[in-house]
């Protein structure tokens, strides 16, 4: 019986078991270049959702914050929301509002709004922006509302579906299309800061 012969595997070739060590990009794990452009699109949504908010509160754009109520103005952009916050975790939410939480809440908004329409650091902006999200739901939580609270599902609410949306774009790497995210990667390798 005659023998195939056999190429041997190289290992650093191999995009199953990559080199541990090495730099990872969105094409080693996203194979498919539509896909590719998809989370590159909502990479810069998701930017711009948390970016948005932020320059509105600042200064008072009118649409969710009128310019009397703006930070530059004196406003306070996450007290007005916490203190006015009903159901189960109102009590938390009113006791913890004050200065800290307005420069915290702007903050958290315009470096995940940053990081995400840059591309550089998703992982980090990713996991503060969950928190930042769950937090919000926690403030909103549907159960334990008063019977003039309408929610559209008692369990889950838009908070989760931007959460995963900014998970799913860290971990596919979606800034190395149109963003800095290779440059970046280069710099810190693999880790939460990527």
């Amino acid at each position: 019986m005659a023998t195939v012969p056999t190429r041997p595997v190289r290992r650093d070739a191999d995009p199953v078991t990559p080199d541990p060590g090495a730099v990872r990009y969105q094409e080693d794990i996203v194979r498919s270049p539509i896909l590719r452009g998809l989370l590159t699109f909502a990479r810069l949504l998701i930017g711009w959702t948390f970016m948005w908010p932020f320059l509105d509160k600042l200064f008072g754009l009118g649409f969710a914050t009128p310019s009397e109520r703006a930070w530059v103005n004196g406003g306070m952009p996450s007290q007005g929301f916490m203190k006015n916050t009903t159901g189960p975790f109102a009590d938390l939410f009113k006791n913890m509002a004050g200065t800290w939480t307005d420069w915290l809440f702007m903050a958290g908004l315009f470096g995940i709004g940053l990081a995400m329409l840059l591309g550089a650091g998703l992982k980090i902006a990713a996991w503060s922006g969950t928190l930042l999200l769950f937090l919000m739901y926690l403030a909103e939580f549907p159960l334990g509302q008063p019977a003039d609270f309408h929610a559209v599902n008692p369990i889950t609410d838009s908070h989760w579906h931007e959460a995963t949306l900014l998970l799913l774009c860290a971990y596919g790497l979606a800034g190395d299309t149109f963003g800095l995210g290779r440059w970046w990667g280069r710099k810190v390798g693999n880790g939460i800061l990527r």
